[in-house]
């Protein structure tokens, strides 16, 4: 044991992800799993989450604490690392939901890179998507991002 480690014990334990964090957790991850954020995949990102009702009164201030702590676990241990924490809080109700817009989200620049594809098939499992329903998701999402 460090002399600090008592210390600093619970100095900086986070709260857990609520439905707001977790949901745009798990797109910011899909916009950062090959790498790099495009400017077409915060675009996205942003107007997702702006037409939801899940984000309708939340205060600019507190979204952008939010999106500042979700950036912070992406930073700090990568996109898995900010899955671990944002799946769970994913309401089952939106787990679909999460699914296609982090689909849309990776097809947003043009390019599925083999990053993304490992990123959806994980997300897949994290979210308990039915292979045959995630496949319909993405078949969709393809169709209505060509051209």
């Amino acid at each position: 044991m460090d002399l600090f480690d008592e210390a600093f014990e619970s100095f900086g334990e986070q709260e857990p992800f609520g439905p707001r964090e977790g949901f745009a957790g798990v797109l910011l991850g899909a916009s950062a799993c090959d790498g790099h954020i495009s400017d077409e995949e915060v675009q996205c990102l942003m107007t997702t989450l702006a037409r939801m009702r899940l984000y309708q009164h939340v205060p600019g201030n507190q979204f952008g604490s939010m999106m500042d702590r979700l950036l912070g676990i992406l930073k700090r241990g990568g996109p898995e690392k900010l899955l671990d924490t944002a799946a769970p809080a994913v309401p089952p109700e939106l787990r679909e939901t999460a699914f296609a817009n982090s689909c849309d989200i990776v097809l947003a620049d043009g390019v599925v890179e083999p990053d993304e594809k490992e990123f959806l098939n994980n997300l897949m499992g994290r979210l308990e998507i039915a292979g045959d329903r995630a496949l319909t998701i993405v078949r969709v999402m393809v169709v209505k991002n060509k051209g």
